[in-house]
């Protein structure tokens, strides 16, 4: 027998057919004939490398294990290192250079703002997470708020039958240690899926902080000087869980409940010098503080959930209830001495402040999806929400050893509102072009208390709008492989002020700097349009143009010599930006990540008399390089710059930071031991200017805990996990105003 030739199929078996020729009689040819031939191979591992940024009609997707430095982090890191995202030093975020961002975890709005959702987000583990959605002009089945757009953070997800997980440990050490740790663990059989997934972060740092003001007279003569030097020891201890249970009733019904939980408590601790100079620059008084704020927030909630499949249609059903109680409690202490230029001592005060807080957010909503023809695709939904909130800060001040209640700062505020939404979504794709438009309705109640005390009068306000909210994109392909595709894009959306930026009391954060709320201030419809060119899902361009009439912004005004800082309607504000995305790979094991932006903004506003009229252009760039080494080994350099950057009244200052990261793939690669090293020249440096002040001037250098090393295991059993591809929640952006 003579094998001829064979022709192997692929699997963890080959089975091939071998033809061969079987020897002929005397007085016949040859005669071909086929045989099964079957060959027992080795295990066979498909790898694909997942890439950094994924473009979407309507979003950008971030994968979080693309970067080999995010491991050990947090979800504000990640969110940092995400293309167009910036992170300020108070954990602000603005997206394409725009404040007003809501924040959505797992579809679900995180209802925190301001330092509550900076803690929040530095509670959740890097190794919990998979995706960063980035969504400039979210389409209409997401709430309007949100003048900057959505960015939602999509957690992990163990879907395979059997049993799975994954475990994540990280120690970093700067000034100070961090740990982070997280566990994912899944049990699916045909009928049941259960998921627990695990947290707790310990996370240490501190604030080296310089604040300079000079004030002047109506004539411009100088009037006095500050200079302040506060060094901030800060520890938070956040852990969390989430557990929950799908039920697949049959093959196209799925009923759900998930159980969320966390506990962040945070403390402060502040020594702080401030100098007092008279007109000719000499030491007039020196105040010594030591400050103590101590932080709990927590936060509870659960989602019941419903799909429904229509069949093989394409028809399908999806309904939420959430229940959310965030309750938060701080405890302030300010022990204030101040001293003659001798060392004499002049006063004493202290004040002490105890501020509870409390909030209730309850949110349905039900969306369909009917296919009406090939590649079109109708949506439909309405949702409603409340929120209760009751929010009291008591007061108190001791001077000379005597103690009575400092009415001027203590304050009881009642907040209550409710938004109704129904949306419609239509989407088209007609062989190279494709459609989407819709529109959303939402109308909102809502209404303010302030219940006064014996030198406060009480006070009250109620709302009643409705507001129509369109979107609308059209995509073209130059052909069927999208070389090269254009997508065109519009929105309209509104920012709503945080639950608190209504509370019209003060609250100090020392002796010389008071937040105070402004219950007038109204909610500001913005309009975004953007062209976008896209090559081969490597390489994108963006230009945008947002427009804004009364954006909400922190304003400065000065009174004395104290600095009052306030949320407000500010004026007219317009951008227009460029921006660049690149996700290159020059060589099979070498890969590229680099995006830029360029952004011109210009304010105008009549603030506080004086008269702001302010433009700029800011730019910021990051770049990632990767290396794929030998033997399980990968390799990682990141680099940022930023320029300077304009605001309504303020001029943050520019700083760069560079880190690298090493990977080791073990045990069979289910598990890996990453180094990383962050600011590895300790260059980020945050410090900037106040402008448009009434007779005065004021500026900052805040250096933190930034050059950090760290080592992170990480660790996958059992099956590999799959997502599945449903909504985690109902609740909306209104927990985002939460500060």
């Amino acid at each position: 027998m003579k094998i001829k030739h064979c022709l192997p199929a692929f699997g963890m078996v080959l089975l091939g057919y071998c033809t061969y020729a079987q020897a002929p009689a005397a007085d016949k040819k040859p005669k071909d004939t086929v045989l099964p031939v079957t060959r027992q191979l080795k295990d066979v591992t498909v790898t694909g490398r997942k890439p950094f940024v994924e473009t979407r009609l309507d979003r950008t997707i971030v994968n979080v294990d693309a970067l080999i430095s995010n491991a050990g982090t947090t979800a504000l890191d990640v969110l940092e290192k995400s293309p167009g995202v910036i992170v300020d030093q108070d954990g602000n975020i603005s997206l394409l250079g725009k404040s007003g961002v809501t924040i959505f975890i797992d579809d679900k709005p995180a209802y925190l703002s301001g330092n509550d959702l900076a803690n929040y987000l530095r509670s959740l583990p890097s190794g919990s997470l998979e995706a960063i959605e980035l969504m400039p002009v979210p389409p209409a089945k997401y709430d309007a708020a949100g003048n900057g757009g959505v960015i939602n953070i999509r957690t992990r997800k163990l879907k395979r039958k059997g049993f799975n997980g994954s475990v994540s440990t990280a120690y970093q050490q700067g000034v100070y240690p961090r740990y982070s740790n997280s566990l994912h663990l899944n049990v699916r059989n045909n009928a049941f899926n259960c998921f627990v997934n695990a947290g707790y972060n310990d996370l240490r740092n501190f604030q080296d902080l310089l604040i300079e003001r000079s004030y002047r007279n109506d004539d411009g003569s100088p009037r006095s000087g500050f200079s302040q030097y506060s060094y901030i020891r800060r520890q938070q201890r956040s852990p969390s869980l989430k557990i929950g249970v799908d039920y697949y009733m049959d093959k196209f019904t799925t009923i759900g409940i998930a159980l969320n939980g966390l506990s962040n408590s945070s403390k402060g601790l502040v020594d702080n010098n401030s100098f007092l100079y008279n007109p000719a620059q000499q030491l007039d008084s020196l105040v010594t503080a030591d400050n103590e704020d101590k932080r709990t927030l927590k936060r509870g909630s659960v989602n019941l959930n419903y799909r429904h499949q229509y069949g093989n249609t394409g028809r399908e059903l999806a309904v939420d209830l959430d229940y959310i109680h965030n309750k938060s409690t701080a405890t302030q202490l300010f022990q204030n001495a101040s001293y003659y230029p001798d060392g004499t001592l002049k006063t004493r005060d202290d004040l002490h402040g105890s501020i509870p807080s409390g909030i209730n957010i309850y949110s349905g909503k039900a969306d369909y999806t009917y296919p009406l023809t090939t590649g079109a695709r109708f949506e439909t939904g309405v949702k409603t929400s409340y929120i209760s909130t009751d929010n009291k800060a008591d007061y108190e001040v001791t001077i000379n050893k005597i103690t009575y209640p400092d009415y001027d700062k203590t304050n009881h505020f009642i907040y209550n509102e409710n938004i109704n939404a129904a949306y419609l979504n239509l989407r088209n794709e007609m062989g190279k072009v494709s459609l989407q438009a819709g529109l959303r309705l939402e109308n909102t109640v809502m209404r303010g208390e302030q219940l006064g005390n014996i030198a406060k009068p009480d006070s009250a306000f109620k709302r009643n709008y409705t507001n129509l909210f369109p979107t609308f994109y059209f995509s073209y392909k130059t052909d069927s492989a999208a070389t090269h595709q254009f997508v065109l894009s519009y929105s309209k959306r509104i920012e709503r002020p945080g639950f608190n930026d209504l509370n019209p009391f003060i609250s100090p954060l020392d002796k010389f700097m008071y937040y105070v709320g402004n219950p007038f201030i109204q909610p500001v419809i913005s309009h975004s349009l953007d062209l976008s060119w896209i090559y081969r899902n490597m390489l994108t361009g963006k230009i945008n143009y947002s427009h804004y009439r009364g954006e909400i912004g922190e304003t400065i005004e000065v009174q004395g010599d104290r600095f009052y800082s306030r949320p407000a309607n500010v004026g007219k504000s317009d951008y227009v930006s460029f921006s660049a995305n690149a996700d290159l790979q020059p060589f099979n094991w070498f890969f590229i990540h680099w995006f830029g932006i360029v952004e011109y903004c210009r304010f105008k506003a009549d603030l506080y008399g004086n008269d702001l009229d302010a433009d700029g252009i800011n730019y910021v760039s990051n770049i990632t390089l990767q290396a794929k080494l030998s033997k399980g080994w990968n390799a990682e350099i990141t680099g940022m710059y930023r320029s300077d950057i304009i605001t309504q009244q303020f001029v943050l200052g520019n700083f760069w930071t560079m880190g690298c990261a090493l990977e080791k793939k073990i045990l069979s690669s289910k598990g890996s031991l990453k180094l990383t090293i962050n600011d590895l020249f300790y260059s980020r440096l945050n410090y900037g200017d106040i402008r448009f002040l009434t007779n005065a001037s004021g500026s900052y250098r805040n250096k933190g805990d930034t050059r950090i090393a760290g080592l992170t295991f990480t660790y996958n059993f059992g099956k590999s996990y799959e997502k599945r591809d449903r909504s985690e929640g109902g609740a909306d952006a209104e927990q985002q105003r939460i500060r």
